[in-house]
């Protein structure tokens, strides 16, 4: 095994401390192997490290590059349009264009706007549904991900299992100190992919709801697809209550096919949320939805802006990654792809003697280290030993595999069925290793 060095990557770092907090820009980049890491450049399936290590990439940039780095045809639209301008601080073609495709692929996507990453669209989303509905919480899901901003930075995480308190009742737990004392009265929480319980928390507070936000999938923690019938049981519920049904799918959007998780399960929601895989990289995110709720926007009862949305650069790049996703269809190779990753995990961890659960959907795959046979909430996901996955991830990236480390792998359309059996030879590596 070649022995990767870190040290420059070190140096590095003790220089950003002393301009950036914590030496980052952002808080997941502090728990890299063996900390926080610097790259020179990225192609393909493959990143490079300041030291000149070589990884094969299965993090893509926290989901964006579904296309891979740096993608020449992406590239190259970036570039072209560019030289026409960076910002206009008004309308341009390009724009209109991707709304149109949009229009044309994602069910909800009647009317849209733009914004920048998904954190921003989502709180869009939810100022539309109180507008629209009159009235002011929302329902969420323990473990979901709707960005880092207060009213949804609640449930995110648990000290423990048992200190989530009755599934009825959860305690909120906030995922960061300096929350205002009345965020978390924004929403209520509980457990997902329990639709009786939905039913029955619907029924007692629709009055006071305007929205129930989910994840399609959920790919933050475990990626857990719904139960049967789960989906389609919020969209009956919010249909029958006046309630916004609104799907996150900042991670599912482009990846589970041109028109994301909506498609593929069947269901519409009324509003959704668009970003990392639509620009390939760049920043820009969509909250797309049917008139009837984005007329909100549309009569300025509500307010969306934004100085930097639909800025050329980004918009030529989502253009060009929907374009390449249209004429290459990747999606059956992807998808089999994934298949054949967790079936060569779930192989490899039964012939080794590790109890890994392996789970996922698609070109999105998930390990995680538990006695259990299934995972259907985040519950479940808590139960997991972070301590061996943390082991695991990091010998698995001292090989040359990079995977991110709650335990979660995404596949390209570059990715290849070699790079596949390449990850699984690593993994086995290390699973018959006497030191995890």
């Amino acid at each position: 095994m070649t022995k990767f060095s870190y040290s420059s990557s070190a140096a590095w770092l003790e220089r950003a401390k002393k301009v950036l907090a914590a030496g980052v820009s952002s808080e997941f980049r502090k728990y890299n192997h063996p900390h926080a890491l610097f790259y020179t450049h990225g192609k393909g399936s493959k990143i490079y490290d300041v030291d000149g290590n070589e990884y094969l990439d299965f993090t893509l940039s926290q989901g964006p590059l579904i296309l891979g780095h740096s993608h020449p045809e992406v590239l190259e639209a970036v570039h072209q349009e560019s030289l026409q301008g960076q910002l206009y601080a008004g309308q341009h073609a390009k724009e209109i264009e991707l709304a149109e495709k949009l229009q044309a692929i994602i069910p909800a996507a009647e009317l849209m706007r733009f914004c920048l990453d998904g954190s921003e669209a989502v709180q869009t989303a939810l100022r539309v549904a109180r507008a629209k509905t009159g009235k002011q919480k929302f329902l969420r899901f323990e473990g979901h991900y709707h960005g880092w901003l207060d009213n949804v930075c609640f449930g995110i995480s648990s000290p423990s299992p048992e200190a989530m308190g009755p599934r009825k009742n959860p305690q909120m737990h906030p995922w960061s100190q300096g929350l205002p004392d009345g965020a978390k009265e924004e929403s209520f929480l509980l457990p997902w992919n329990d639709l009786d319980l939905v039913k029955q928390h619907v029924e007692k507070h629709h009055q006071e709801m305007a929205a129930i936000i989910t994840e399609p999938v959920m790919c933050n923690n475990g990626c857990i697809p719904p139960k049967e019938g789960f989906l389609q049981g919020l969209r009956a519920l919010c249909s029958d209550y006046g309630i916004a049904l609104i799907f996150d799918e900042v991670i599912t959007g482009f990846r589970l096919g041109l028109g994301g998780a909506q498609a593929l399960f069947g269901v519409t929601p009324d509003m959704a949320v668009f970003a990392k895989a639509i620009g390939s990289g760049y920043p820009i995110s969509a909250i797309v939805g049917k008139k009837e709720w984005m007329e909100e926007i549309s009569t300025a009862r509500v307010i969306h802006a934004g100085t930097m949305n639909t800025g050329n650069p980004t918009v030529a790049a989502a253009l060009a990654t929907i374009s390449i996703l249209e004429r290459e269809n990747p999606y059956p190779a992807m998808f089999a792809l994934g298949e054949r990753l967790r079936q060569g995990l779930r192989k490899i961890s039964k012939e080794t003697g590790h109890q890994l659960l392996v789970s996922g959907i698609g070109p999105v795959v998930h390990t995680g280290f538990t006695s259990q046979e299934k995972a259907v909430d985040f519950r479940d996901v808590l139960q997991f030993d972070t301590t061996k996955l943390k082991t695991f991830v990091s010998r698995l990236h001292d090989r040359g595999l990079r995977v991110i480390g709650r335990g979660l792998w995404y596949i390209s359309a570059v990715h290849t069925e070699e790079e596949i059996d390449q990850a699984l030879g690593l993994t086995r590596e290390v699973l018959t290793a006497q030191d995890i």
